[in-house]
């Protein structure tokens, strides 16, 4: 198994930054939503019912494919040997990111779902800093990978 890994190494690599370009894109959005749809729509409106369309389909059909391509080749690579020095902090530092992140598209997805029951309590300034999360993570994550600390 690790020889295919060693093999396969470039495509996994590529399909693992595939996977959380498009994760990342639903995370920065499906806030942003959010914020639209709590300030400017009525509950129970045509455009509400536009929104939680919306809302659904881009966690259900982009950003939890992403998140699962995303673990599956992250761990993939994890498994490739010689790719993790688990003696440094550089890898702790990403995992605990990425379960973070994941963590916060649950969270997002907890909120969808509120969307969908007419009971949302938080307002599109609380979105708006929710929606911060994604970046400092990702920051985290790009740094902690390349700079290799």
């Amino acid at each position: 198994m690790t020889e295919v890994l060693t093999n396969w190494y470039f495509w996994v690599k590529s399909l693992h930054v595939i996977s959380v370009i498009a994760w990342m894109a639903g995370l920065f959005y499906l806030p942003r939503l959010f914020v639209y749809h709590v300030e400017a729509v009525a509950q129970g409106s045509d455009t509400d019912r536009l929104f939680q369309t919306m809302e659904r389909r881009l966690l259900k059909a982009i950003m939890n494919p992403a998140m699962i391509s995303t673990w599956i080749f992250g761990l993939s690579l994890v498994a490739t040997p010689g790719i993790v020095d688990w003696t440094m902090i550089w890898p702790w530092v990403k995992a605990a990111s990425v379960l973070a992140m994941t963590w916060f598209h649950m969270w997002l997805a907890k909120q969808r779902k509120s969307f969908a029951a007419g009971s949302n309590t938080l307002t599109g300034r609380r979105y708006r800093l929710m929606n911060e999360v994604p970046t400092l993570l990702l920051l985290l994550i790009v740094f902690s990978v390349i700079v290799k600390f």
